[in-house]
């Protein structure tokens, strides 16, 4: 269930939601936890028999703790304008190291690399509850304007 602070700083909502809670936050990046329940409907056919959480879904967990530090250093120039959401511009060096099943807790960050303009080029990455490292991508987040 995503805490209050989530729900008011991304538009994302369930289905579609892979944040519960912000841990951490400063200047530099930011903590965030997602416990992955086994009643994911993406569990029922990614696969049958062996669910495994799809990898285009932990990027999305990732770039949606970007966001929200996005939103946090933006702060007021994003007030007063809500047709503005946070998009993910560019995609690159993404390695993925161990599976994440039903059951899991996942530690996702995301830390400030620089920003061009409105752009913001950030390095993520997501650890089990076993602190082993489940995934690493770099990604850059723009403001679009929503339709």
């Amino acid at each position: 269930m995503a805490s209050e602070e989530v729900l008011q700083t991304i538009p994302h909502r369930p289905p579609f939601l892979f944040i519960d809670e912000v841990v951490e936050k400063d200047d530099q990046s930011i903590l965030a936890k997602r416990f992955v329940p086994e009643t994911e409907a993406f569990f029922q056919g990614h696969y049958p028999g062996n669910p495994i959480m799809p990898g285009v879904l932990l990027c999305e967990a990732v770039f949606q703790a970007g966001a929200i530090y996005f939103a946090s250093v933006m702060g007021d120039s994003l007030k007063g304008d809500s047709d503005l959401v946070p998009v993910v511009t560019k995609i690159m060096d993404t390695k993925f190291k161990h599976i994440v099943r039903p059951g899991d807790t996942l530690n996702i960050t995301a830390t400030f690399k620089k920003r061009m303009g409105n752009f913001m080029f950030m390095d993520g990455g997501i650890k089990n509850q076993d602190d082993k490292r489940v995934m690493s991508i770099s990604f850059c987040i723009a403001l679009a304007k929503a339709p």
